[in-house]
């Protein structure tokens, strides 16, 4: 696994990169044969305490998130990485489930957005016309996972991401889970 420890205006000495990577890398090894790659950045936060972001990319599509502000830099890392650990427990004990079930979550259908142009401005006599649509600015294709709405939930999780769309394993249709304003998680199903 490919490890980065970097610090913003501070200096991350060699005992404190030392034992990052090697609880990175026990932490990957616990639970998977080996993982893409993490980047743990330090800096400094109020009140003369410390604040260690870690970005970890287990597997494709699988990217975990941990932050943590602590007054000791290594702290500061223990609670981040624990924040790891958690979400990659959390992430081994769903896969456990639902591999022993005859429909895996694996099957996947890609959906394409495409970019349309921008309506023609029109200006009449009296005023200008702005159009009613928004332009879509990006173009990308995207996996829609084939999963139970438990699953869709734990991916919006992982992924760090407000909405996910998906297609119900159990009804086969397409459907869309989200976070609310109040953190908890909505559901639409088509009627």
């Amino acid at each position: 696994m490919d490890i980065r420890i970097s610090g913003h205006q501070i200096d991350t000495g060699e005992a404190l990169q030392a034992h990052a990577n090697d609880r990175l890398t026990a932490m990957v090894e616990k639970y998977f044969n080996r993982a893409l790659s993490a980047h743990v950045t330090f800096g400094k936060a109020p009140a003369a305490s410390f604040r260690c972001d870690i970005v970890m990319h287990v597997m494709q599509g699988l990217l975990l998130k941990g932050s943590a502000i602590a007054h000791d830099a290594h702290q500061a890392f223990e609670q981040s990485a624990e924040k790891i650990d958690k979400q990659l427990r959390r992430y081994k004990r769903r896969l456990k489930d639902r591999h022993e079930q005859a429909v895996h979550a694996l099957k996947e259908e890609e959906a394409a957005y495409v970019i349309f142009e921008e309506p023609p401005f029109v200006e009449t006599d009296d005023e200008s016309e702005t159009p009613d649509a928004p332009v879509v600015i990006a173009e990308t294709r995207v996996d829609v996972p084939e999963t139970t709405v438990s699953d869709a939930v734990m991916m919006l999780d992982l992924r760090n991401t407000t909405a996910l769309f998906f297609k119900n394993a159990g009804t086969g249709r397409h459907n869309m889970v989200y976070r609310r304003d109040d953190g908890s998680i909505g559901w639409v199903e088509p009627s």
